[in-house]
């Protein structure tokens, strides 16, 4: 159920029957010489609409729009790219949480598309959630769907950045979006060494984007296929669906 097809009664009608609200995350940014830049937006917005549809055989699940911007400035020399800085986006994402919790909903899922966002979305979910009396949580949707993802993939082990799996799921949802041509010039680093430059999940130095690609792309395009995009989304629609479902995690207690 997408919040913008509904009527308000519709709406209230939801929120006083307990339903959790998915707000999809994303990012309009460069994605190399082969992809559109509005690739991150596609996946989580076709993602979340599918792990709500999948769970409301539990709980009624309303997705809200899509954020369509978010924190991009290492894509910024790149081209293509829109950006916030922290102070706007926190104050953005403060707002549209508000705005669902004063509808009375007290359930919140934020699920994140883009890498950018990831450093400063759990402090967020900490300084917010500690304001309302609301279940507020986040998930970045390749992290969750980490394994299922390893075992899809050829060249690599989860989702980076225009890269074998962004591709294939492009392939999957908007083929009209990816230009094939453009594969092979659009071939990244594909080693772990990469890592070094700009860190990981257990370190983080920002960098622009330009220090690891010149073009914008990492991993090998020319590996993607529709159908390994089609299984990748599933599997991150699966995973979503399960934390949905998961009475447990969204229990009112502190």
């Amino acid at each position: 159920m997408l919040w913008s097809s509904l009527k308000a009664s519709e709406l209230t009608a939801l929120a006083a029957q307990d339903a959790i609200v998915v707000v999809p995350l994303a990012s309009v940014e460069n994605h190399g010489p082969h992809l559109a830049t509005g690739v991150d937006t596609i996946l989580v917005s076709e993602i979340a609409a599918r792990a709500a549809k999948r769970a409301s055989d539990h709980r009624p699940v309303v997705v809200a729009p899509t954020v369509w911007c978010g924190l991009a400035e290492m894509h910024m020399s790149l081209g293509g790219t829109i950006s916030l800085d922290v102070e706007t986006y926190y104050a953005l994402l403060r707002c549209i949480i508000r705005s669902i919790v004063r509808q009375n909903f007290t359930r919140v899922l934020l699920v994140n598309g883009h890498g950018g966002n990831t450093h400063v979305l759990n402090g967020f979910v900490n300084d917010l959630g500690a304001e309302l009396n609301a279940a507020l949580a986040v998930v970045t949707y390749w992290h969750l769907s980490a394994e299922a993802n390893a075992a899809i993939l050829e060249d690599q082990k989860n989702v980076e950045h225009a890269c074998e799996a962004e591709t294939s799921m492009m392939l999957a949802l908007a083929p009209d979006l990816c230009d094939p041509s453009e594969f092979m010039n659009a071939i990244g680093p594909t080693n772990p060494s990469h890592t070094e430059v700009a860190g990981s999940l257990a370190v983080h130095r920002w960098r622009s984007f330009e220090a690891r690609t010149s073009h914008g792309a990492l991993g090998n395009p020319t590996r993607a296929s529709a159908d390994k995009g089609e299984r990748l989304i599933e599997a991150a629609a699966d995973a979503i669906a399960k934390l949905l479902r998961n009475d447990a995690f969204w229990a009112m207690t502190y």
